[in-house]
């Protein structure tokens, strides 16, 4: 790890701010790491992943940074761990092909087949769904199917075709299961095509692996993605 490379996020000045306009996202004390995801703005769906580290009181760099890529339309004001500002003009939701933006927690890690890492992690079958009906009990929830009463009719299967979902993690995100608030959002592989995703954060298979061996339970790890102009609202 680099000492001098030193967490890149602009300090929230608190005697600047006016806390009913300009809500700061704070990062909690307990949090020792965080996936630092910035894009250029609002509307990109290209940003770059930074993995840092605290170290006492400073936040240290760890790896080289990851390019990754973002909903087709870029970011949205998610659910999660911050407020979202009241003049706030992208707001996540259901469909809008848009990541969350703001301050998240994680779930556990999945995949199609077992994999020796100390995060929480599950392995998952074409049974297992996650449910994007808003009308839904289980909306906003990764079910087995064989177990629940179905009063759905949109889902996406947690085993696709395809690798996309070989390797991943779960964010937090709208957790309340708030209706049209944006479901199914994770960390995982990127495919070949370059147009985006549905509102998930994907990179190389090579670097989700290098993320779930790095991931600590016990560091409370955090997702923060962020367009670079809204970087002045973080308090460490």
């Amino acid at each position: 790890m680099n000492r001098l490379s030193i967490l890149t996020i602009v300090l929230f000045i608190a005697c600047q701010a006016n806390p009913k306009e300009d809500r700061a996202i704070v990062i909690p004390k307990d949090t020792k790491q965080i996936l630092e995801v910035i894009t250029p703005n609002w509307n990109s769906k290209n940003g770059t992943l930074q993995r840092y580290k605290r170290d006492g009181k400073e936040w240290i760099k760890v790896g080289e940074p990851i390019s990754i890529i973002l909903g087709r339309n870029g970011l949205g004001w998610g659910i999660g761990l911050h407020a979202t500002p009241k003049d706030a003009k992208y707001i996540k939701k259901e469909g809008d092909g848009r990541s969350p933006a703001g301050l998240f927690s994680l779930a556990n890690g999945f995949g199609y087949y077992p994999f020796n890492i100390t995060y929480p992690y599950s392995v998952y079958s074409r049974k297992n769904q996650c449910v994007d009906d808003s009308n839904s009990k289980w909306y906003n929830r990764i079910i087995d199917s064989t177990k629940v009463e179905k009063d759905y009719n949109s889902f996406e299967y947690m085993r696709l075709k395809g690798n996309e979902y070989k390797y991943g993690v779960v964010v937090n995100h709208n957790l309340n299961q708030i209706k049209n608030g944006g479901s199914c959002i994770f960390i995982h592989i990127r495919n070949n095509k370059k147009t985006g995703t549905a509102g998930c954060s994907a990179m190389s298979e090579d670097n989700i692996v290098k993320v779930l061996k790095w991931l600590k339970k016990e560091d409370n790890p955090l997702l923060l993605q962020l367009p670079k102009s809204e970087l002045k609202r973080v308090k460490l």
